[in-house]
């Protein structure tokens, strides 16, 4: 992720918190704030320390990154999205984040439709 595409201080998160609307499931949070003028999403990552250590903290912001990445055709440009993980994301792997992600963000409204109705897929 470019350094354009994080939502890196605290007061952005604090908007996106306090303005945005939220959804979850068992293993994240994911909050977004509409910003119509932007061109492209950006992301905040939340992992705290409960999770486990660094090392799986950090495995954890990877797997969610490249999730993003994955979904970027898919998901709406002209939101800012903050991803809280919780515990059980802890015991994940990849796929299984991805998935999991993927079942948030329908919840949520985060991904582009069709016009039957269907999320968008690649391939």
């Amino acid at each position: 992720m470019r350094k354009d595409q994080r939502v890196k201080k605290n007061s952005e998160f604090q908007d996106i918190f306090q303005k945005g609307t939220s959804f979850a499931n068992r293993q994240f949070v994911v909050y977004k704030l509409k910003k119509p003028k932007q061109s492209e999403f950006r992301i905040g990552l939340s992992v705290s320390k409960k999770i486990g250590n660094a090392v799986k903290r950090n495995q954890i912001k990877r797997y969610v990154r490249q999730v993003f990445l994955e979904l970027k055709a898919e998901v709406k440009k002209e939101y800012d999205y903050v991803i809280i993980a919780r515990k059980p994301a802890a015991e994940m792997n990849f796929h299984e984040v991805k998935k999991s992600l993927i079942h948030v963000f329908k919840r949520g409204s985060v991904l582009k439709m069709k016009s039957n109705g269907e999320n968008v897929k690649k391939g």
